[in-house]
């Protein structure tokens, strides 16, 4: 059924770090993307609400969708962000994690990072009093699957009833989309080799979740179990950092989605990848172009999903706006 989002929930998230999605109830995502698709129909009405805020972004790793989409979004709402590159030198090698957190902390009112190593991102939230989150580590990506799960939600997905299929190496994105679906009750199917599965600590933790939710998390190497998907997603195969690794490329070329992948899912099946793509390689051309591709509606939903994030932490949902409850339907089922 439809029903309309109490916000309320989210005065809850004021202050806290959001470093992997499991730092979050479903309850929580629901409302986060009932106030999303709230801004992204009616951003004048958040105009300034983040005046005399302050966002520091730390990024070892480049970026175009995570940067900009941090940037304009938390201008949109009226606050004003500094950027400090840290591509040639990593957060920790001139001064400690800790120390650096420390003066940050007097300057800004939070802090988004995107790191090479998961435990920087823990350091600098056990030493700063303003919210960190993850924009990227090598185990999570908790903005893209909030942006995923508000562009699924667009689509006429039901977070606690939907099939998800990821198909290639079981990395940081699929981990935070099995979280994303163990947390709302949903299924998802990952076909991997075996030997580029999903880190086995994180996914027995998501099974663990999923037992709880009623949610069906499936890890297989048969292309077959994406039979009724109502999205299709795959990622690069090599990640940024990594060396290029001939065996991986060939073990997982048999994944690449294709047209006929796509039709082994079936024709309501939407295709997904948070980009950048390496077309001939993880997807091709006729798939990531073709008219069952929804990836620049997931690119585009960074930033609404993220700004409705930044308001959730920092306290900041107008009241005249939210009013205990949000105008915007989101499709849910009651459990």
């Amino acid at each position: 059924m439809a029903r309309n989002i109490d916000l309320s929930i989210l005065d809850g998230l004021k202050g806290r770090s959001i470093l992997r999605l499991t730092d979050l109830s479903a309850a929580e995502i629901t409302a986060l993307l009932a106030l999303a698709r709230t801004l992204k129909a009616d951003y004048p009405a958040f105009r300034g609400v983040l005046a005399q805020r302050a966002l520091v972004m730390l990024f070892e790793k480049p970026s175009l969708r995570t940067r900009v989409s941090f940037e304009i979004g938390f201008q949109k709402l009226g606050g004003c962000v500094t950027f400090l590159d840290h591509r040639n030198e990593l957060i920790g090698a001139r001064e400690p994690v800790g120390d650096y957190g420390r003066n940050l902390e007097r300057w800004c009112d939070v802090i988004v990072a995107r790191v090479f190593k998961h435990e920087t991102l823990a350091g600098l939230r056990d030493n700063c009093r303003v919210p960190i989150v993850n924009a990227l580590s090598e185990i999570a990506h908790p903005c893209q699957a909030l942006a995923d799960a508000l562009t699924l939600v667009e689509h006429g997905a039901r977070l606690d009833s939907m099939h998800l299929a990821w198909l290639g190496d079981g990395n940081n994105v699929c981990l935070s989309l099995m979280e994303l679906a163990a947390i709302m009750g949903g299924r998802m199917t990952v076909v991997t080799p075996a030997a580029h599965r999903p880190c086995a600590t994180l996914t027995a933790e998501i099974h663990a979740i999923a037992s709880g939710t009623g949610a069906t998390i499936t890890l297989t190497d048969a292309p077959a179990a994406i039979k009724g998907a109502h999205a299709v997603y795959t990622d690069a195969w090599i990640s940024m950092g990594q060396k290029d690794c001939p065996e991986k490329t060939a073990a997982l070329r048999k994944l690449t989605v294709t047209p006929e992948i796509m039709k082994i899912a079936g024709p309501q099946a939407r295709f997904m990848h948070c980009l950048p793509a390496h077309r001939g390689e993880e997807v091709v051309d006729a798939v990531i172009d073709g008219p069952q591709s929804i990836v620049y509606d997931q690119a585009e939903n960074r930033m609404h999903a993220q700004n409705a994030l930044m308001l959730a932490l920092l306290g900041a949902i107008p009241s005249s706006r939210a009013m205990h409850a949000s105008p915007v339907e989101i499709l849910t089922h009651n459990r």
